[in-house]
């Protein structure tokens, strides 16, 4: 097996956009984004999408593919993302992957879970509950439903509670006995490069890039969107504060502070999910180029 993906990983505001292009340049072959938010095309400025300029330095697949209108799943991205996979490693015996939504990483270079599919009115009626009574509430019925689950999921986050809530409500079987089974093997080898720094870096960066996005018209952005806020695609960071604030909440400068407080949250989670990957090669987000792509050589060489 000759065929490598390298997948670039870490939490957002880092520089992975930037260095993908360069290794991409580099070993002249194509970007395959993993990035939930950038799917998008209505959602720009709010998701740091590649400018055209960047998308013009090198071919990228998987941005700005989709409408918000458009129910689009990791189960659907893992299909089309593999297919385009084996098409272009018939150009490359390299393809470069990028994006900071972990599960979606996962699905291309594990292979997800089969899950069955269950009627989409169970998760609007638990998305109405979580609304209601709070994520607590969900929690304690995905406790009653599924203890193992309960105990092994990210628990604190209401995409996920909702998510196996609804498997179990919809298959009546715990969402836990659907996990672990046998995947489709993948006809590459994965080589995960992260790109990491201090904690005050990271913050300083994401700061930087909201007030960046506020500056290049994100609140216009969103109130064009603000009519489609109701849509699964426009519950994120970014989107959510500013809709709470053009429906008078609050305060614009608080909106944005929560944008960043909770930007800041979400890199937190990106990390602690990446260095679950006892394989992935870490490197300060300074490092030079020519190095990591000296180690991905060695990396390349070892496993030939």
């Amino acid at each position: 097996m000759n065929n490598y993906l390298i997948s670039i990983i870490g939490p957002t505001a880092i520089g992975k956009t930037s260095l993908s292009i360069k290794l991409a340049n580099h070993f002249n072959t194509e970007i395959i984004s993993a990035d939930s938010r950038q799917f998008f095309k209505e959602m720009f400025i709010g998701t740091a999408a590649p400018t055209n300029e960047e998308l013009n330095q090198a071919k990228h697949h998987f941005i700005h593919h989709k409408s918000i209108h458009d129910n689009y799943s990791v189960g659907a991205f893992e299909k089309d993302a593999v297919n385009t996979l084996n098409t272009l490693f018939k150009k490359h015996n390299i393809v470069i992957m990028v994006g900071g939504s972990g599960l979606y990483v996962d699905a291309i270079t594990k292979g997800l879970d089969y899950f069955p599919e269950v009627d989409t009115s169970i998760r609007e009626q638990l998305n109405k509950k979580l609304k209601q009574d709070g994520l607590q509430a969900l929690q304690k019925q995905l406790n009653k439903l599924d203890s193992e689950a309960y105990k092994t999921i990210a628990i604190k986050n209401p995409h996920r509670v909702i998510r196996a809530l609804e498997i179990c409500i919809g298959t009546g079987k715990p969402y836990s006995s659907f996990l672990n089974k046998e995947k489709i093997p993948r006809n590459f080898k994965t080589i995960s490069i992260g790109l990491f720094a201090e904690r005050d870096i990271i913050y300083k960066r994401i700061n930087q890039r909201v007030d960046i996005m506020m500056k290049e018209g994100l609140l216009n952005e969103v109130k064009n969107l603000e009519k489609h806020k109701h849509l699964n695609a426009l519950n994120t960071v970014g989107y959510k504060e500013l809709f709470r604030y053009l429906n008078g909440e609050h305060d614009l400068e608080f909106a944005v502070s929560e944008i960043k407080k909770n930007t800041r949250r979400f890199a937190k989670r990106q990390l602690t999910w990446f260095k679950k990957n006892k394989d992935a090669l870490w490197f300060d987000y300074q490092t030079d180029i020519d190095y990591i792509i000296g180690e991905i050589k060695s990396k390349i060489n070892e496993s030939v």
